[in-house]
């Protein structure tokens, strides 16, 4: 700091070297206010208690009356940095910066705009009673009534009137947009941005984009509420994206959620793949898996609407490979698009082999008919040859002669 104001004040003392000597120059009679070490004050008691301070503006009743060795202050209105002693704050409005004693670099722009900031540094309050009670750092509060009640948060963000205006210990908050955060107290590192967005929220690490996104979300943390009108539920960890579910897309490819909640889709070109091989017998390992029906939990699905499906566990015990597994390496859900892959294999086998066996069937019954055939021409053989005999043993009988008696002699 001391060396940032060596540096202003070796530049304002250059050009006081340039200006001086042309004062017989100036308007006359000389300005009105107009202090050496480049101070000017204008208004009762304006900068009342300076001494080796440098480069301050004071307009207004008792603005910037304490400053003794403060620079680089500008206090514009009634009792604006009436107490300060630190260096390059700004204060427009009436009481804005008015407990200011030793916070630096803060901007205040607005009636009782970080009235009560004392120690708290580079602060930005743009807005009638913006920060106003602000004590603490790096705090940018725009619009009326922002952050009015902030008093320890740190590092946190508001654009909009009556944004994050209950805050007050809450830290590294981001809102944009009228009543934005309007209930946080002491949530941290929640972002929302969208007129009433998280507007019930007292949560943390909460993120809500869109005109009252997030308005279901009350004390849950690590929620995700995205689109307009997207309420969300308050419970922990969880996403809800607007304009997806019910907006039917006719083509495309389902979309995957790693461990790392990275977005994606699967691809099935062989551009992309190595060590292509026939799966054999590894689906046959599908044939041990237990389907199974289930409701979930009422904290997950409150209707607890009837499920069908597998345990990852169980399944796991049967293949590892066909589970999806949280960030401790615990079984989370089943890789249903392998399983489905594994079934065509089972079924294309199936198929084979029912092709085959219909094959054989065919090539027994083309045997069987052809013997059929020939049985049935054997058979008329045999008949035809019956008759010839019939024949033959009918002639024998009439060409036998004929037995004589004795008195035929």
């Amino acid at each position: 700091m001391k060396n940032r104001n060596i540096i202003i004040t070796t530049i304002l003392l250059a050009l006081g070297s340039f200006v001086l000597p042309q004062r017989t120059l100036a308007v006359s009679p000389a300005p009105d206010g107009g202090y050496p070490g480049f101070n000017t004050a204008e208004g009762q008691n304006a900068l009342f208690s300076l001494t080796t301070g440098a480069a301050n503006t004071a307009v207004g009743w008792f603005s910037l009356r304490g400053n003794a060795a403060g620079s680089f202050n500008t206090a514009t209105g009634a009792g604006t940095l009436v107490l300060n002693t630190a260096d390059e704050n700004t204060a427009f409005g009436a009481v804005a910066l008015l407990n200011n004693t030793s916070g630096s670099r803060n901007t205040a722009t607005g009636a009782a705009a970080l009235l009560n900031n004392a120690t708290g540094n580079d602060n930005t309050a743009n807005g009638s009673q913006a920060l106003q009670n602000n004590t603490t750092d790096g705090n940018t509060a725009i619009g009326s009534g922002t952050l009015a009640a902030n008093t320890s948060g740190a590092l946190n963000t508001a654009v909009g009137a009556a944004t994050m205006p209950l805050n007050t210990t809450g830290s590294s908050n981001t809102a944009t947009g009228l009543n934005a955060l309007f209930s946080n107290v002491s949530g941290d590192n929640n972002t929302a941005i969208g007129r009433g967005a998280l507007g019930a929220s007292t949560g943390s690490n909460n993120v809500a984009l869109g005109f009252g996104a997030g308005s279901g979300v009350t004390t849950a943390s690590n929620v995700i509420c995205i689109g307009t009108n997207v309420a969300g539920n308050d419970v922990n960890d969880s996403c809800y994206i607007g304009n997806i579910f019910g907006d039917t897309s006719s083509g495309g490819t389902a979309v995957f959620v790693n461990t790392n909640g990275r977005l994606g889709t699967a691809t099935s070109s062989r551009r992309f793949k190595e060590e292509i091989k026939p799966m054999d017998k590894a689906s046959e390992a599908i044939m041990a898996l237990k389907p199974v029906t289930f409701r979930y939990k009422k904290e997950i699905d409150p209707q607890e609407i009837p499920q069908f499906g597998l345990v990852a566990e169980d399944v796991a015990a049967v293949n590892p490979d066909l589970v999806v597994r949280d960030k401790e390496g615990k079984p989370y859900s089943v890789r249903y698009e392998q399983v489905n892959a594994m079934l065509l294999n089972e079924f294309l086998k199936e198929h084979k082999a029912f092709i085959e066996e219909q094959r054989k069937v065919q090539e027994q019954e083309a045997t069987i008919a052809e013997l059929k055939s020939g049985m049935k021409a054997l058979a008329a053989t045999v008949n035809k040859q019956a008759s010839q005999l019939q024949k033959v043993s009918v002639q024998v009988e009439l060409n036998k002669p004929t037995p004589r008696t004795v008195a035929d002699k």
